[in-house]
């Protein structure tokens, strides 16, 4: 008998990532396979990790499960499930819109997918099973990483903060850290298996530490980081800048390997909307901690979130968030048009926004940023840069005869092909020649080539035989989205 296929389609933040690593952990260790490249729907099992937060989320996901539902008919088998905060959100919706669904399950029991699935399969009817609070910390979870070089790590789950534009703490929890030594422990066997760069990952990442009353947890935490011998490049998303203290910026400035990167998300340059989003920061002190960053760490790449059109939002408190975006200088932003989101109290206050004026502010918006974005990438020619090359993230690069990777303040950097033979994870040193809004070119001979054990890990999972992707992402993108008939929402984890 042939072996079980997976496939898992993953949509929203870098949390639902990381847990559909886990999944694919979980569904590996019970004797499935990841279905080969173009599979598109044709496997045993196909798994959809939902995103509540994106606009037409619930749209999406139907369209998709009404595509699967013929396949499933003609075979006999087939098994489909959903998870993520949507399923999380509508239980009791999931299996009445699409009753050919197999399993339904929360943000909290992911771990519970290889049973569920086992008992439709033996009861021959859908299992719904959503957990009101956490079973186990998801990081106990066998995790089938999609790196060999760089890795996630997960610090906390859950969120505190009660932003009324966002419905991820009702679904995700109360914030629930994890413990150091357990966090150290994984790092330290991830690059023990050649991983050198992690990403600490929570929804309020620099509040880790509200569990147990230490409030220099998280600067305490990327110190130790700093001392684990291999781990080249720390990262970590999402800060709120409610939490972001000055002993986290002493700590980023002070260990070599934490990467002169932030992502502080705005969301808003007006006090008044602040307020209205319980965002519990105001402009003053939002340039504030960019200022200190930048004292810090002169060549830091600060990027963020912005939401438009919030309700009751006015001309002027469009002009302040303009004003911040002047001020603050960001390398990049994620912005999104406000739209409604069902259970957040946003989505009952009054002075919505026509959609016309916040897709005209949008406009205005994404072309302030994009002209900064470009004044501050021309910034980085004639600089000599020490590039992570990266696998997948250049889609031109066939054609180009060049490869692609990330500098360590994560600017995606195209260079040409060395001669000498580099892999995803080795470093190389290349100078700056040109820069575009949103990536730079180096487009003379690469000055220095550094094979390291992260290149060594890829070329070693390479060698084994390959399977399709099992983890599709549905992230937002920087800059102008594609022409959608309505406006793009998007997914911040703060």
């Amino acid at each position: 008998m042939s072996e079980k296929t997976y496939e898992v389609r993953t949509y929203g933040c870098q949390m639902n990532v990381h847990d559909s690593e886990r999944l694919s952990g979980l569904l590996e260790g019970a004797g499935y396979v990841r279905a080969p490249e173009g599979a598109d729907g044709d496997a045993d099992v196909v798994v959809f990790n939902t995103c509540a937060v994106r606009e037409n989320a619930d749209n999406k996901l139907y369209g998709n499960l009404g595509r699967l539902a013929p396949m499933k008919t003609k075979r006999p088998g087939m098994q489909i499930a959903v998870g993520g905060c949507l399923a999380q959100k509508d239980r009791d919706t999931i299996t009445k819109r699409a009753p050919w669904v197999d399993v339904v399950f929360g943000t909290h029991n992911i771990g519970k997918l290889p049973v569920l699935l086992e008992r439709a399969r033996i009861q021959e009817e859908a299992q719904v099973e959503i957990a009101e609070s956490l079973e186990a910390f998801p990081s106990t979870l066998p995790t089938r990483r999609e790196s060999a070089y760089a890795a996630w790590v997960s610090i906390s789950v859950g969120c505190n903060n009660t932003c009324t534009f966002c419905i991820v703490p009702a679904l995700r929890g109360k914030e629930k850290d994890r413990r150091t030594g357990d966090i150290l422990a994984e790092i330290e066997a991830l690059v023990a298996e050649g991983v050198s760069e992690i990403t600490l990952l929570g929804q309020n990442v620099n509040a880790y530490g509200s569990d147990i009353g230490d409030r220099e947890a998280f600067s305490k935490l990327l110190r130790a980081c700093g001392k684990i011998e291999g781990l080249e490049r720390v990262r970590f998303t999402s800060p709120h800048p409610r939490d972001f203290t000055d002993d986290v910026i002493a700590a980023m400035a002070e260990t070599p390997n934490v990467m002169p990167q932030l992502h502080m998300p705005l969301q808003s340059g007006s006090d008044t909307v602040l307020k209205a989003m319980r965002r519990s920061y105001r402009q003053e002190r939002f340039l504030g901690i960019i200022e200190k960053v930048r004292a810090a760490m002169p060549d830091a790449a600060i990027s963020t979130d912005i939401i438009v059109g919030f309700p009751g939002e006015t001309e002027e408190d469009f002009a302040q968030t303009m004003h911040t975006v002047r001020e603050a200088r960001f390398a990049n932003a994620f912005t999104f048009q406000y739209s409604i989101r069902p259970g957040t109290p946003a989505a009952t206050m009054d002075d919505q926004i026509p959609k016309e004026v916040v897709q005209e502010r949008y406009m205005r918006l994404v072309a302030l940023q994009e002209e900064i974005s470009w004044e501050e990438n021309k910034k980085q020619v004639g600089r000599t840069l020490e590039v992570m090359v990266a696998e997948g993230e250049g889609r031109k690069d066939g054609a180009t005869l060049r490869l692609s990777g990330r500098a360590p303040d994560n600017r995606l950097v195209h260079f040409t092909k060395p001669a000498q033979d580099v892999r995803p994870g080795d470093v190389v040193t290349v100078e700056i020649t040109y820069a575009a809004p949103h990536h730079l070119l180096a487009e003379g001979e690469t000055t220095a080539v550094r094979r390291t054990r992260a290149g060594d890990a890829w070329e070693k999972r390479n060698a084994e035989p390959q399977q399709g992707p099992g983890v599709m992402l549905g992230l937002p993108k920087i800059g102008v989205p594609e022409p959608l008939p309505a406006a793009t929402g998007g997914c911040s984890i703060n």
